[in-house]
């Protein structure tokens, strides 16, 4: 069973309704939201050519009022949330218009404003903004510039459409439409030969998922006949649930294993979205996009959406639902930190590093920290947007991405040093920096799971533990073997330089929200302290309500637990970040320690996460290989044996039809003709005796007298 947060009130309940003159405004806000990137995108595919610039200006003249749009709707929230008369519950601001009308079916779409629908709309667009004007200057030169900011566009309408509809069809068109936009852009340098390759992994990688997504949505729509979120939840909440008909598929579940399996399936399409194991291995591949893309990806879009989704349908989860996901997303975070230890490509070590934090932002989810591993998304967003950022910067000046090729680089290009380390400390969740208010809350609310139930429950704490000392060493190692030391690439360090303003200005903006987006500077926060756990507080499960189950542990243990567990996990954390810290120093930077000395030492292990658990190898190796074998076994299957069938009924069919022609010709046919020809030749001596002559008809009657008299005489 989970925790008992999953009880606690729905997110900003309060007093009274949104004033309605302010309703039609943030939904005019939410409608351009998404609407305006989409038209700037239009604009761009047709005309970008023909504008000055390539049309840049544009795309970027969109996202930014998209991002004032968002902000002047998050700057409200957070100014008058708990004031007297506002209240932005779980559909405070909605309008829904019907799409399909067919009898007694009907489907309808619409716009969803909640408290965390703001929140990551202006994440979206901030971060998107940056990461626009960054791609100015990295992409200059570029001779399919204006196709670049087309996609972007589209990116940034696919996502910001997700976050704001109401219900879970339209969340799944837009979901396909974000993976077409990272399609496109993972594919951007389509005349290269891994851009083509990874963008088409990273899409049939996603389709394995959103296959099972589907399925679940399906038993979603079977169950409660709506797929609106509000109308779901106010159904689970009430109990009252469609009874299946006889013979149906799932007609032998329960609700309760019913609601498990359609949660799993719907959390199936977040794992290949994102990056969890072992559907994960289409991330580090999408780093042959441009960098830009690569931060677009791995912060604000792409992998968010996945996290959101989980957060978004929170309720609906199942207690077993949410140990599936935090058992997970534990494994994804130990997994991908593992990885981040021995890259050498600066942009696969961040790679790893989102997959790594994926996975924590989902443990939080399933171990019931609701506002934990949505805070985190956020948090995350700004710090590794900063961090692709400064690595495209670093690129763009050595024209390598192997951080051995680099080093030194801390008095060339002071600018993205400075942003890059405060992004490095945030993720590492150094006190005081964004990273660690999100990060700290997660590894409480594990701790606190932990303490709640049964020994086998700690292991997402200590997955999460020992993650947070791995993320600490890897990004240290990549901080002093790109920026620190001596250069390892002379000629390379000679022409390496500072991004120009429009590369470095975003860089300053993120790193700042890195260093303040937490909300407070005070080292050992108190959960109501923090912004964001004042604006999004922990849902209620409808799901558990709806179907009478008791939560373990009670609410008194629960909140006994999460306050026991605090500052253990906030000293557990500490000594992770410094033990990390400090033997990332040993090896890269005095060298204390000689690290091909500590490979070797650990070499079979080593060697297995050098080769990515050779997850790769099994799909290449054996997975893909097994499914084309297969493929080609029903190919044969359908052509000699399907086909053989078929082509064998038809000759059949044939042959009969031959033989039935032949009767029908020479029977049937026959027959007609055979009384055809009878007639004829009956009409036609019958009409020797019809000669028109009155005298030739006298004799004849003369003739038959006589015959017959002569008869009557013989008698």
């Amino acid at each position: 069973m989970s925790i008992l947060a999953l009880q606690h009130a729905v997110a900003g309940a309060g007093a009274g309704p949104v004033p309605v003159d302010e309703t039609g405004a943030f939904l005019s806000i939410g409608l351009g939201l998404f609407l305006v990137p989409l038209l700037s995108a239009v604009t761009l595919i047709f005309f970008g050519r023909k504008l000055p610039r390539g049309g840049d200006w544009i795309a970027q003249t969109a996202i930014v009022t998209c991002a004032v749009g968002a902000l002047t709707m998050f700057w409200k929230v957070l100014v008058q949330h708990g004031t007297p008369g506002w209240s932005w519950s779980s559909a405070a601001v909605g309008q829904a218009w019907d799409w399909i009308a067919l009898g007694g079916f009907h489907l309808s779409v619409g716009i969803y404003w909640d408290n965390l629908s703001v929140i990551m709309a202006t994440m979206v667009t901030v971060v998107s903004s940056c990461i626009f004007f960054f791609s100015a200057g990295y992409m200059h030169g570029d001779r399919d510039y204006p196709r670049f900011f087309a996609y972007l566009s589209y990116f940034c309408f696919a996502m910001l459409g997700l976050v704001v509809v109401d219900n879970l069809l339209m969340l799944f068109v837009f979901w396909e439409l974000v993976g077409v936009g990272s399609y496109l852009l993972i594919g951007f340098f389509y005349d290269q030969e891994d851009p083509p390759k990874a963008s088409l992994k990273a899409f049939m990688v996603n389709r394995v998922g959103d296959v099972l997504f589907l399925l679940g949505i399906i038993i979603c729509w079977r169950t409660f006949g709506t797929l609106r979120y509000s109308e779901i939840f106010a159904t689970l909440s009430a109990g009252h649930f469609t009874e299946l008909p006889v013979g149906h598929a799932f007609a032998g579940l329960s609700h309760h294993a019913l609601l498990t399996l359609s949660g799993i399936l719907i959390f199936c399409g977040a794992i290949s979205k994102s990056a969890q194991v072992p559907l994960h291995t289409w991330l580090p591949d999408a780093m042959a996009g441009p960098t830009p893309v690569s931060a677009l990806i791995h912060a604000a879009t792409m992998v968010a959406a996945g996290v959101f989704m989980v957060g978004r349908m929170y309720p609906y989860f199942t207690p077993e639902a949410l140990n599936f996901i935090a058992v997970v997303g534990a494994i994804t975070a130990l997994v991908g930190a593992t990885m981040g230890l021995v890259m050498w490509d600066i942009k696969k070590v961040l790679a790893y590093s989102t997959m790594s934090q994926l996975g924590y932002m989902m443990l939080g989810l399933g171990v019931g920290g609701y506002v934990a591993g949505l805070f985190h998304l956020i948090t995350h967003a700004f710090f590794k947007s900063c961090l692709f950022l400064g690595s495209g910067s670093v690129i763009h000046a050595v024209h390598s991405q192997d951080i051995r090729d680099m080093g030194g680089l801390k008095r060339k290009m002071p600018v993205t040093y400075w942003t890059f380390l405060i992004a490095t400390l945030a993720l590492a969740g150094v006190p005081c920096f964004a990273g660690y208010y999100s990060k700290d809350q997660i590894v409480a609310t594990s701790l606190a799971w932990g303490m709640s139930h049964d020994a086998a429950h700690w292991m997402p704490f200590v997955f999460a533990a020992v993650g947070a000392f791995m993320t600490t060493f890897y990004m240290f190692r990549l901080v002093f073997l790109t920026f620190h030391g001596k250069p390892a690439d002379q000629h390379r360090f000679d022409h390496a330089h500072e991004s120009p303003p429009v590369m470095a200005l975003p860089l300053v903006v993120l790193a700042t929200v890195a260093l303040f987006g937490g909300g407070t500077l005070n080292p050992l926060p108190h959960n109501e302290e923090l912004w964001f756990n004042r604006l999004v507080e922990q849902p209620a499960s409808a799901a558990i309500a709806g179907l009478g189950l008791e939560v373990h542990p009670t609410a008194e243990h629960w909140e006994h637990a999460m306050h026991a567990a605090h500052y253990p996990a906030l000293g557990v954390s500490f000594i992770a970040i410094l033990l990390g810290f400090l033997l990332a120093r040993r090896m890269y930077l005095t060298k204390a320690t000689d690290p091909a000395a500590v490979s070797a030492r650990f070499g079979p292990m080593h060697e297995i996460i050098s080769h990515k658990y050779y997850f790769d190898d099994l799909y290449n190796g054996v997975l893909i290989p097994g499914l084309q074998r297969l493929n080609r076994a029903l190919a044969w299957f359908d052509r000699n044996v399907i086909d053989g069938i078929v082509n064998l009924v038809g000759l059949l069919a044939r042959s009969i039809a031959f033989v039935a022609g032949l009767f029908d010709k020479y029977v049937i046919d026959g027959l007609v003709n055979f009384w055809r020809w009878f007639v004829r030749t009956l009409s036609a001596v019958l009409r020797l005796t019809q000669t028109g002559n009155v005298r030739d008809y006298l004799t004849l009657t003369l003739i038959g007298v006589l015959i017959l008299a002569m008869y009557l005489a013989a008698e």
